[in-house]
């Protein structure tokens, strides 16, 4: 019998993170959402392994906290990359890429990734982050440099960090205002509407899309102390390093 490789063990793992997100635990689910993918010698494996578990005559199926364990690591890999791209490197291909990322990753370029990113809560899709132990770390010592859009006061200005869209069409609109992450705004006017200034124009925002919108609460300092601590420890300069390297080579 060959040997059962990690990435196909993963995919099963991933959809059944996503069955939770639902609210769903069907077998029948899961073998749909993988379609050719989807291999019962894996979800043999993961029960042998301990990750998962197969309810009544089989019929559903669910991580065990070794297996929720395992899918939050994957997970928070896959949206952090995918949160890299879109922000700092202004867009690619978030899914293949992401993909193939989460696989090698270790824990100290995760780590790297979100506390450069500022710890951000959601993906580029509006999927939730899970929070990492590095993210408790911040908000317990306060530094924390995001704040929503929403939170900014009347002539200040700031730096977008990102933009949590629910759709692809949202992201483009914004961006065909020039509103993208790395973009300072000043916010004048927030009711009725909200009226910023973006590279000398003023644009109206109704409170729905700006409340998918953060910024950098201090617009002087904060992204260089964020780089900075990202980059406080050796390990986590070297795993920047190494994911700029695989883009590289992906892109």
């Amino acid at each position: 019998m060959g040997m059962i490789r990690n990435d196909e063990q993963d995919e099963h793992i991933e959809q059944l993170w996503y069955m939770k997100e639902q609210k769903v635990a069907s077998l029948d689910y899961l073998k749909k959402a993988l379609k050719r993918s989807f291999n019962p010698k894996i979800v043999d494996e993961l029960c042998a392994c301990g990750l998962v578990v197969l309810g009544a005559e089989a019929s559903t199926i669910k991580l065990t906290a070794e297996g929720e364990a395992r899918a939050r690591q994957l997970i928070r890999a896959h949206r952090l990359a995918e949160r890299l791209i879109a922000d700092v490197l202004g867009g690619g291909d978030l899914e293949r890429i992401a993909c193939e990322f989460e696989h090698t990753v270790s824990l100290e370029l995760v780590n790297g990734i979100c506390t450069l990113l500022g710890h951000p809560k959601e993906c580029p899709h509006g999927m939730p982050i899970p929070e990492g132990e590095c993210c408790k770390l911040a908000n317990k010592s306060e530094l924390s440099f995001i704040i929503p859009l929403l939170d900014l006061k009347l002539g200040e200005s700031a730096r977008i960090a990102y933009i949590n869209c629910r759709n692809d069409q949202q992201i483009h609109k914004l961006e065909g205002l020039c509103i993208r992450p790395g973009v300072v705004i000043k916010l004048h006017q927030n009711y009725p509407t909200y009226v910023i200034e973006c590279e000398g124009s003023s644009i109206a925002l109704d409170k729905g899309v700006v409340s998918n919108i953060s910024v950098w609460k201090n617009l002087q300092g904060a992204e260089e102390a964020a780089v900075a601590k990202a980059a406080d420890k050796a390990e986590n300069a070297g795993a920047l390093k190494k994911f700029f390297d695989f883009l590289s080579k992906k892109r």
